[in-house]
């Protein structure tokens, strides 16, 4: 089109970032061809190919066996044993998604009320009860206030920061958050313990910071909040409009709290450098405030039916 319009060459491949002979191929093509010549020709040579049997060996070593005296292949060790070169291994893994470098973690959950307690959640999630508030409630616990030993090194052209390996620990503080899920607000507090007693004072502030309308509270079920003096406190009538949903064992993941702490964890505690618990405390409390001046809500997205047909 560029050439249609009288530029030269050089012109042109200025104005597109390509080089001279580039542009006189395609010009050639096109006067010879027609729109038929600017379509792609396939490339000289033979594709590469491997042997079925070659194939096979690859696949099967590296799902079965595992190199001597090491945990996992490489690309490397599983050319070696099979004697098959390094760049068909490569394809063939990489043909059949098969990635022996990596791993990854599961828990499975033992609960008996498992699909019970899933569409319990889920349903909250999915479905919130009209004039009622679903809170997702857990604790972060131990965070500590790290200080580094030397000053940071700023990020600069080529250079990422840097900081030293070592670091002082300036003690650990204990955060208890409840996290609105429609409104995208959280309401926290710091404690220097984690026990039955402050997850009690915790309720407390909520029903404080709520006083009006059914609570539906989504927590796990760890000691502290299924103790004899939280079960004490919840049949007390000012705590009966607060209804708890625990979810399974070994699946925090279905606290939607969670998500707030990895953010935390990501935005302020890891690359943080906290001289006194104070620091912490304010740099937590600062993101806390942000997130809920933000007010993004906190969608989740699948079903109770899709989540146990996955399990099974």
């Amino acid at each position: 089109m560029a050439a249609a319009e009288g530029e030269s060459n050089n012109a042109v491949a200025s104005e597109l970032g390509m080089s001279p002979r580039m542009v006189g191929i395609w010009r050639r093509r096109f006067l010879a061809e027609g729109l038929a010549g600017l379509e792609d020709r396939a490339r000289p040579g033979r594709p590469r190919v491997y042997s079925e049997e070659a194939r096979v060996r690859v696949l099967e070593m590296a799902c079965t066996q595992k190199p001597p005296a090491e945990t996992h292949w490489s690309v490397r060790s599983l050319a070696k044993a099979t004697g098959v070169g390094r760049r068909v291994v490569h394809e063939i893994l990489q043909e059949a998604r098969l990635q022996p470098h990596r791993v990854g973690t599961f828990s499975y959950s033992n609960d008996p009320d498992f699909a019970a307690k899933v569409i319990d959640v889920v349903g909250l999630y999915l479905n919130p009860p009209d004039h009622a508030l679903v809170l997702c409630v857990d604790e972060k616990t131990q965070i500590q206030a790290l200080d580094r030993t030397q000053p940071l090194l700023p990020m600069r052209p080529g250079q990422f920061e840097r900081r030293t390996h070592d670091y002082k620990r300036n003690g650990t503080i204990q955060l208890f958050a409840a996290l609105e899920i429609q409104a995208g607000k959280v309401l926290s507090r710091v404690e220097a313990r984690h026990r039955s007693r402050e997850f009690i004072a915790f309720m407390e502030q909520l029903l404080k910071s709520y006083p009006r309308g059914d609570l539906h509270i989504i927590m796990d079920n760890v000691s502290s909040h299924v103790s004899k003096e939280v079960h004490a406190w919840h049949q007390q009538p000012r705590a009966q409009r607060v209804f708890f949903h625990l979810v399974p064992t070994y699946s925090s993941w279905l606290n939607m709290a969670e998500i707030f702490f990895n953010l935390l964890q990501a935005k302020v505690l890891r690359r943080g450098v906290f001289r006194s618990k104070q620091e912490l405390v304010k740099s937590v409390l600062a993101y806390v405030d942000q997130l809920s001046k933000e007010g993004k809500p906190f969608c989740w997205t699948k079903t109770a039916e899709e989540i146990l047909h996955a399990i099974k």
